[in-house]
């Protein structure tokens, strides 16, 4: 291994120390992990450098979700709001307090990855036809 110095603003160090106590790991061993995290998640093309503004989160499911960077909007939110309800772009963007910018470039990676983005959807449309059916009782 090769070392690295690596200077932490105070307060990430202090959060930093913390969780990986909470983890029994030594400080450098958690850098050494959140490293390898990132560092695998890119090489798993998670992040699109054409697209900037859009990143990946592990939703409740605990499957990744194309989000609006820095923020909880999913791309596929904006994507049915634009092609299911018929709201325009701008609306979109003052509908979730987003920019125009935020919200095109979502636009854009739904087409890009619309395959996937309409997997997600339809999944969720069926755990949501799972949970709201009547729960089936034998006699």
């Amino acid at each position: 291994m090769a070392p690295y110095p690596l200077t932490l603003p105070a307060q990430l160090q202090k959060e930093a120390e913390q969780l990986a106590s909470q983890q029994g790991v030594s400080l450098n061993q958690f850098i050494q992990w959140a490293v390898s995290e990132k560092v695998g998640a890119l090489k798993q093309a998670l992040v699109d450098p054409a697209f900037p503004e859009i990143t990946y989160r592990r939703g409740a499911s605990q499957r990744w979700q194309a989000v609006v960077r820095d923020t909880a909007v999913r791309v596929q939110t904006i994507a049915l709001a634009h092609s299911s309800w018929q709201m325009s772009l701008p609306e979109i963007a003052a509908e979730y307090g987003l920019s125009e910018a935020q919200v095109t470039q979502a636009w854009g990676f739904y087409q890009a990855y619309q395959s996937e983005i309409d997997f997600q959807i339809a999944y969720e449309a069926s755990l949501e036809r799972q949970y709201n059916e009547p729960a089936q009782t034998t006699p």
